[in-house]
């Protein structure tokens, strides 16, 4: 028999494109991304901060958003990522532990009875990070509307304070650059962040139909 031809080689990686604008000059920082730099460091020097990463099997999440989302983009006028998700998991992971709802004022806790949840949004202007209030009464479309609309009008320099202000609670979508996880500092006066880090198929061992372990690609 012939032998097999070789295997193709895997086409290179295209090369990042040269920023010309940048490179090799000296800008003043903005008074936003100044404030948003004191801020992280008194963040870091008010408490004491720990990060835990924990893998997720999502891959039924993303199978429902697979099939789901061409129809909700024409029923609710807005896409379906994975965020609303995300969110809703929070909000009933924070009335389960008040705990993790609270925010710190000198000697004082306080336990929110409702979940105002801050979405970290990257613009242009910097990291702003608007508030989708009792996130904890939406539904996922509910969620979907509010989240998307709360990003471009971030994005649009068009949020009001109010909206910038008030959060019990605050996710950071690093996964969205493909990050698989990173340490978010916690947006004061708050006590926690969740980071949300890439989905990806991974290989994953498994219980099938009759208990038995087999491996599985999954979406982690």
């Amino acid at each position: 028999a012939a032998p097999a031809a070789p295997a193709a080689a895997a086409k290179p990686s295209a090369k990042p494109a040269v920023d010309t604008e940048l490179r090799g000059t000296t800008q003043k920082m903005s008074r936003l991304r100044q404030v948003i730099a004191t801020r992280m460091i008194e963040s870091l020097q008010t408490s004491a901060q720990l990060t835990t990463v924990v893998e997720v099997d999502v891959t039924r999440i993303a199978a429902l958003r697979a099939r789901a989302k061409n129809d909700f983009l024409a029923k609710n006028g807005t896409k379906l990522t994975f965020l609303p998700f995300f969110v809703q998991a929070a909000t009933e992971a924070l009335k389960a532990h008040p705990k993790l709802n609270a925010t710190i004022n000198g000697k004082e806790v306080t336990y929110h009875d409702v979940e105002h949840i801050g979405i970290a949004v990257d613009t242009p202007r910097g990291l702003l990070v608007p508030v989708v209030k009792n996130a904890g009464d939406l539904n996922i479309p509910g969620l979907a509307k509010h989240i998307n609309d709360l990003a471009a009008r971030t994005r649009d320099n068009q949020v009001n304070p109010d909206e910038l202000s008030g959060s019990t609670f605050t996710i950071t979508n690093t996964g969205s650059g493909g990050a698989l996880f990173d340490t978010p500092i916690i947006n004061q006066p708050e006590v926690a962040i969740l980071g949300l880090g890439a989905i990806q198929r991974q290989p994953r061992v498994v219980k099938d139909a009759d208990g038995n372990e087999v491996i599985a690609i999954r979406s982690v």
